[in-house]
């Protein structure tokens, strides 16, 4: 079947982490509120009776994780650092993340829509890629009304099954292809469903800013708004030749494709991993010799996360690597390769350690991170998901 016979989906958890936190915390749904800054601690919990601290109170250099929507109607965003964000929301909600919890949430509203539509792909913790190519009827056999009724129906099946398993929303995009499957999910936020179809392109996808494209950011978006380029439309309608000069052969002509919603990237189904990682950045950065301790903890934990991370998988690896961030912001890496492959967390540890030997420690320290790589699928147990 060729690219343009194709109806892909794409699904998008609306504003994920935050909506976690309001399964967490009910009382707060309706009220602006901003997840980030410190990583959640295991003691905290709404039964601890303590109140929750506003924006307006923030000290630090934390960044905004995700928001509600009411939160931002005040003009915060993800990305955005708190202290910025309180002179906009000073009354906002701040709670921390939890990220565990998130991917628990992930992984069960990715199950969900795999049993509805199994053929996806993982794009990350809050979206995926859904093929719906063969559950409708083929467009050569099949009123073309009939095939967008009945793609529009899985998607339908898809939300409810999301809402069932969560009861989380979702908002979904269904298109002829990635791209713009991507961007008719957005349009409809939160709790959306948005077909669009090659001859909606110039009514609905032209006006909208050249930022709606996945893969055009903000330095690319004032570039050509500096050509006098700011709609997609005036993208689609610029001269390639200009494109392809100004941003280079390959980026110039990718975006004059995507300007007028063309898009034959396929649906991958399975990718291996080239490595397994977790990592924390300190709300204060933390002394090599003064908190030797919290550091050796946190150290131990992130091991041992990313153990916890390769049994789920099914991987085990044997390159360890270990990430360290000075307060400079100058990172360095360092690895180490292992004669086996191992996911034991007591291993991982050790090796991490013995790289962490091979780095100055001198300044006070911003990020830790730790990395398993050269991965192969582990021939113990069964991942437990996929």
């Amino acid at each position: 079947m060729n690219a343009d016979a194709r109806l892909i989906a794409h699904v998008d958890m609306d504003a994920f982490y935050a909506s976690v936190e309001l399964l967490r915390y009910p009382e707060l749904r309706g009220q602006p509120m901003v997840v980030g800054g410190r990583r959640r601690a295991a003691q905290d919990d709404a039964s601890s009776g303590r109140a929750f601290p506003v924006l307006r109170d923030y000290k630090g250099r934390g960044v905004i994780t995700t928001a509600t929507y009411e939160a931002r109607a005040f003009g915060v965003h993800s990305g955005m650092a708190l202290m910025k964000a309180a002179k906009l929301a000073p009354e906002a909600l701040l709670l921390p993340a939890d990220f565990d919890e998130y991917r628990r949430y992930s992984r069960m509203f990715k199950d969900a829509v795999r049993a509805v539509a199994p053929q996806i792909e993982d794009r990350g913790i809050d979206e995926i890629y859904v093929d719906l190519t063969e559950l409708v009827p083929p467009r050569s056999s099949g009123d073309a009304e009939e095939v967008w009724a009945c793609a529009r129906e899985f998607a339908r099946s898809i939300q409810r099954a999301v809402r069932e398993a969560t009861a989380l929303s979702c908002s979904i995009g269904v298109a002829p292809n990635k791209l713009l499957a991507k961007i008719g999910s957005e349009l409809g936020k939160p709790g959306g469903l948005t077909v669009l179809r090659e001859d909606d392109i110039a009514a609905r996808i032209w006006p909208l800013p050249v930022r709606k494209i996945n893969g055009v950011g903000p330095k690319a978006a004032a570039r050509l708004e500096a050509l006098g380029i700011r709609t997609i439309g005036e993208l689609a309608e610029a001269d390639p030749m200009l494109l392809v000069e100004r941003f280079g052969g390959k980026h110039g002509a990718w975006m004059h494709e995507a300007a007028n919603g063309r898009d034959d990237r396929p649906v991958v189904t399975h990718s291996e991993p080239k490595s397994i990682s977790r990592e924390t950045t300190f709300e204060d950065d933390l002394h090599p010799a003064r908190d030797r301790e919290a550091l050796s903890r946190i150290f131990t934990e992130l091991c041992e996360k990313v153990a916890a991370d390769l049994e789920r998988k099914g991987y085990a690896g044997r390159t360890i690597g270990l990430k360290l961030r000075y307060d400079n912001f100058k990172t360095v890496t360092r690895d180490r390769t292992l004669e086996e492959p191992t996911r034991d967390a007591a291993a991982i540890r050790r090796a991490a350690g013995e790289c962490l030997k091979r780095v100055p420690l001198e300044r006070r320290i911003r990020l830790l991170g730790v990395r398993v790589g050269a991965l192969t699928k582990s021939t113990g147990q069964a991942p437990r998901d996929a």
